[in-house]
């Protein structure tokens, strides 16, 4: 994972729910590749078709809302969505995004500097989202070390996996 992600944007707006992001239709899907066929099929219908990997979801408040499905981030994660950066998020959408390897981050008025299709940055080392196509520019807090860990691992299951390659054991409590 680079600290420095680059991409088209897309927008959405507030209260972006996960049955916006993947129906609850597909739930018994399984295959990533069936699956990112449908991402944002309600909220963003072109979206599939025309996204590319490392491009950028820009949200208003309250970015994955709703029940607390993986499918929603696993979805994103496997039609290559660079990072989720939003207003807000609900919880358990920021967590399982992370969780997954994708960065997921929280800068209030991000949305007001976007429109879809211009150019994004997420700066993870500076704190700093910038629009390329307009120069303007959002500060956020830097992720935690222990979540850029996961990150750069590609997620909690990834990292763990390494962990246990690496010392044949389980990682020490609290430390994944």
């Amino acid at each position: 994972m680079e600290r420095v992600i680059e991409g088209r944007v897309w927008t959405l707006g507030r209260d972006v729910d996960t049955d916006q992001i993947i129906s609850g239709k597909y739930l018994t899907v399984i295959d990533p590749n069936e699956l990112k066929k449908h991402v944002f099929e309600i909220a963003l219908p072109e979206f599939a078709a025309g996204a590319r990997p490392g491009d950028l979801i820009v949200a208003g408040e309250n970015f994955g809302s709703g029940s607390s499905r993986e499918h929603a981030p696993q979805a994103m994660r496997a039609i290559g969505v660079g990072a989720v950066v939003a207003d807000s998020f609900a919880r358990i959408f920021f967590r399982n995004a992370i969780n997954l390897g994708i960065p997921a981050i929280e800068a209030p008025g991000v949305r007001a500097i976007f429109a879809s299709g211009e150019r994004g940055r997420v700066d993870l080392g500076s704190g700093r989202v910038t629009n390329v196509s307009t120069g303007a520019s959002v500060s956020f807090p830097p992720l935690p070390h222990h979540l850029i860990e996961l990150l750069e691992a590609g997620g909690l299951v990834e990292k763990v996996r390494r962990e246990l390659a690496r010392t044949g054991s389980p990682p020490a409590p609290g430390t994944a």
